[in-house]
């Protein structure tokens, strides 16, 4: 049972940076019309850097790939934590209305690389 709602989640995190990557490429979300300025001139001086959205774009995609394969998983992890963090301090010092859900984006990612620490391990002996 643990296994299948772990598979669950999993498949959901990974569907959510799967989503996120392919806006940034494609542009197909609108951008909401009340969105914060604090937020809207984050994302104004990202779009700035001409390389660098494009370059979260495709580790939120390869990420969360990675997550939804039981076999990749842990790479998938690792390979998404920054992304996690940056939503997470972004929620926590620019605009606080969403930080339970990178919250939630935060934990279970946090959760995924405790249930896989051994595998983990030969990178940092």
């Amino acid at each position: 049972m643990k296994k299948n709602i772990l598979l669950v989640v999993c498949i959901l995190f990974a569907l959510i940076f799967i989503n996120a990557g392919l806006n940034k490429l494609l542009h197909y979300i609108p951008v909401p019309e009340d969105m914060p300025e604090n937020m809207m001139k984050m994302s104004a001086a990202f779009e700035q850097i001409g390389w660098l959205m494009p370059l979260i774009a495709i580790v939120e995609i390869i990420g969360g790939i990675l997550f939804m394969i039981p076999k990749f998983r842990p790479l998938g992890a690792i390979v998404i934590f920054p992304i996690v963090i940056g939503i997470l301090l972004i929620h926590i010092l620019i605009e606080p209305s969403g930080f339970i859900m990178a919250f939630i984006l935060f934990s279970i990612n946090i959760i995924v690389i405790i249930e896989n620490w051994k595998k983990y391990l030969p990178m940092v002996k």
